[in-house]
């Protein structure tokens, strides 16, 4: 795959038969261990580690395939919602260091009480409103 050269990451080293959308600047896959159906991912073609690494235009051509991913899995499972996550640092649960956010279709009653959303990074925290 063009661009991506970091040997060993497993980002760095994507089938062409694995990405299900690109643009010049990255690729979206469907996650190899989803969370619900359609998990998807956006990724980097250049292998960078944060979010913040995104230069201006990489950024604005992330959120056009968010949009697009959107789209396509509106079309294929037509979920209730979504859940978009980016993981920043081994504090923040990063395993892979480079960046992929990460496209939750969510999907009525997927789960007891969905309220709190990406809030149950942090279980003690994720019940304000009591």
């Amino acid at each position: 795959m063009p661009n991506m050269t970091t040997p060993s990451c497993p980002f760095c080293e994507l089938a062409a038969a694995d990405i299900v959308v690109e643009n010049v600047f990255h690729v979206v896959i469907r996650d190899r261990f989803p969370v619900a159906a359609g998990h998807s991912l956006i990724i980097p073609k250049r292998h960078v580690a944060s979010l913040f690494e995104l230069t201006a235009q990489e950024f604005s051509a992330l959120h056009e395939l968010l949009h697009i991913t959107r789209e396509q899995l509106e079309a294929q499972y037509q979920p209730a919602g979504y859940n978009i996550g980016v993981n920043v640092g081994a504090a923040a649960g990063q395993t892979v260091f480079h960046l992929h956010v990460h496209v939750i279709p969510r999907y009525a009653g997927d789960c007891a009480d969905p309220r709190g959303g990406v809030r149950w990074v942090m279980p003690g925290k994720a019940v304000y409103w009591d």
